[in-house]
Order: C-alpha cells, then sequence, then structure tokens
C-alpha cells in the first residue's frame, strides 16, 4: 500500500507516494528528478548512491523511502550554495580527485560527512570514512589529497606554496 512520505531533500519539503519496497535512491531520482545520485551495485557495497540523511552517509539504494519520512536528506545538487561550489567540489576539481565521475557524487557526500564529524582527519581517517565508496579508476591518492585539502580550506587553513 502506498503512502505519502514529508522529507526535506537539499533544504526543499517534499511530499511524495512511496512503495512499501521503494527506495530512497528511485523516489530521488525517478520521483524528485535528483539523477546526480548514481545508481551502482544496488546491495549497498559500491557507495555511488551514497546521500547524506539526517547528518549520516547511508547508501540510498538500502534504504526504504517510507524510512525517510521526517529526515533531512542532501544529495550532490545540494552541495554547492547556488554558483558557490562546495570547497570539496573544488578541491576535486583543482586535485583530479575524479576521473569518470561515476563515483564522485557519492564520493564527495561521504567526505562531506567525515568533515562535519571530524574537520581535521589524517589519511588514515580519511581513507576510513571514504571506504565504503568504490572508485574503479583512480589509486584513491587524488581522492584523498582533494579531502585533505578541502578539510584545510573549510578550517581556513592557507595551504603552503
Amino acid at each position: 500500500m502506498e503512502r505519502i512520505i514529508h522529507m526535506n531533500v537539499n533544504n526543499e519539503d517534499y511530499r511524495v507516494i512511496a512503495r512499501p519496497r521503494e527506495s530512497l535512491l528511485d523516489v530521488l531520482r525517478n520521483k524528485l528528478k535528483l539523477t546526480g545520485t548514481k545508481f551502482g551495485c544496488n546491495e549497498g557495497d559500491c557507495g555511488a548512491c551514497t546521500v547524506i540523511m539526517d547528518g549520516r552517509a547511508v547508501n540510498s539504494c538500502l534504504v526504504l523511502a517510507v524510512e525517510a519520512e521526517g529526515c533531512k536528506i542532501i544529495t550532490i545538487e545540494g552541495l554547492a550554495q547556488g554558483p558557490d561550489l562546495h570547497p570539496l567540489q573544488e578541491a576535486f576539481i583543482r586535485y583530479g580527485g575524479f576521473q569518470c565521475g561515476y563515483c564522485t557524487p557519492g564520493m564527495l557526500l561521504s567526505a562531506k560527512a567525515l568533515l562535519d564529524e571530524n574537520p581535521d582527519p589524517t589519511e588514515e581517517e580519511i581513507r576510513k570514512g571514504i571506504s565504503g565508496n568504490l572508485c574503479r579508476c583512480t589509486g584513491y591518492t587524488k581522492i584523498v589529497e582533494s579531502i585533505k585539502e578541502a578539510a584545510q580550506s573549510m578550517r581556513g587553513v592557507k595551504k603552503s606554496a
């Protein structure tokens, strides 16, 4: 039996009709047309569908849409503030933290959740924070460098030239 669910996505309130077994990923992509959240494995292994739900990075393919009732969700479309990119997005561009870009939305949101919780992570903490996100193109070095740079930028630390 379908239900109406209320959720806040990227600071906008939505009412959506969802089937009991419909995933948050499907609602975001198919009903709200927020296609930046990628469909990957549909098993929670790749992280391509990562969104932030009530402050935590989650695999939206594993969350039932009805579980998002009343939740605040951030997708990749909500990371930038208007025309201003988030420091993570800027760092990924500057340091080449992506290649094909398919994993990038999920990687960025996992990194944001990490930096929101720990603004000065070690390299090991960064690697652990993004461990649920698979990238088949890179060796993760540039991704980690991008996240380190964004963390410094967000803390107001100037990079030495």
